[in-house]
């Protein structure tokens, strides 16, 4: 059995969810207006991966404009809002991106995320997965969705690959 570690070399594409991995899954109404939190490391994490010449896509069921702002806004290459077909979504992605199953980490937390995750080559999801999600994932993060599973992802594929915190980070 390959571990979760051996798959991290081969990353070069990030693809996460949103609701339940980019955020906590709580959904506060202000206002009439649906309002998500982003955590910052989870964002710093993506704008660094980025710069380091990553691919980082996002796939969701959701369709919030604010939310796919904010990401583009991070240098994420592309935003698929309003997927409930994600394994469909995926696969025009790749014919796109031109990126191998065996090159991206994909992170979900429920059922719309199941049948990506059983392609990718690094299937990752939050510690408050739904169960089916995380009988399936390579790794489980320690950390719950929102609340910095993203950056735990990124930071443990890039230090496996020598570039967190190397000196090509600083010469930006």
């Amino acid at each position: 059995m390959i571990s979760y570690k051996e798959r991290l070399p081969h990353i070069t594409t990030f693809i996460f969810d949103v609701d339940g991995v980019l955020t906590s899954g709580e959904v506060a109404l202000f206002d009439g207006k649906v309002v998500r939190t982003l955590h910052s490391k989870d964002g710093y994490a993506i704008q660094y991966a980025v710069k380091m010449g990553y691919s980082v896509l996002i796939i969701t069921g959701g369709n919030s404009i604010d939310v796919k702002e904010r990401l583009l806004g991070l240098g994420v290459q592309e935003v698929y809002l309003s997927s409930h077909n994600k394994i469909e979504v995926y696969a025009q992605a790749k014919a796109r991106f031109g990126f191998q199953d065996e090159q991206v980490l994909y992170m979900g937390d429920d059922i719309p995320d199941y049948h990506v995750m059983r392609k990718v080559g690094m299937a990752a999801c939050p510690q408050d997965s739904a169960i089916e999600i995380k009988q399936i994932a390579h790794y489980q993060s320690p950390v719950f969705g929102g609340k910095g599973c993203v950056r735990d992802v990124i930071e443990q594929t890039l230090r496996v690959q020598g570039k967190w915190f190397s000196a090509a980070a600083f010469q930006w």
